[in-house]
């Protein structure tokens, strides 16, 4: 291996090298088509509401309920964000209101339906808890339990998308 890859450089090194002779043969894309075929139908803000919604009440029943759930141009790899999870508290008269939002990155739009689900999850996590801790790990894995394959896979599938020549994932 020459240099470690972006988006792994936390993983094994023996991971990293896997990875890395993939893409030196030119077949992430292959690796991840046999892993991830299909795409999803999750396009509007609207439809990511609700399957964010439909998450939320399967797993966090008590969690707050979500104001707004859409997906976000501005959110790019570059910053570091996929997904943002914010609270935004306003004075409504003597009351105080705290309306709960989560952004996903447009990217996903086009990503395979498991991605989409890993960064749902990711953000619908924050709210119950704040850090990334052992806590919030383990809700990811009892919302999502293929929660740590999916965020390394979405991490290769973030390297060969950088890679200019590559061609999209079999869309639906």
């Amino acid at each position: 291996m020459t240099a470690p890859l972006n988006y792994l450089q936390h993983y094994p090194v023996s991971l990293q090298e896997k990875i890395w002779q993939l893409q030196a043969q030119n077949r992430l894309g292959d690796y991840l088509n046999e892993r991830y075929p299909s795409g999803h139908s999750v396009q509007t803000d609207k439809a990511l509401y609700q399957y964010s919604n439909d998450i939320r009440l399967a797993f966090l029943r008590n969690a707050p309920v979500l104001d707004k759930v859409h997906y976000d141009n501005k959110l790019t790899v570059a910053q570091h964000a996929l997904g943002l999870n914010t609270s935004i508290s306003r004075v409504q008269g003597s009351k105080l209101k705290t309306k709960k939002e989560i952004r996903i990155a447009s990217f996903f739009k086009s990503s395979p339906t498991e991605f989409l689900r890993m960064i749902v999850v990711h953000e619908l996590a924050h709210l119950k808890e704040r850090n990334h801790d052992k806590a919030f790990y383990q809700l990811c894995l009892h919302m999502e339990p293929s929660y740590h394959q999916l965020e390394f896979d979405c991490r290769v599938y973030l390297l060969w998308k950088s890679d200019s020549a590559a061609a999209p994932l079999n869309p639906t």
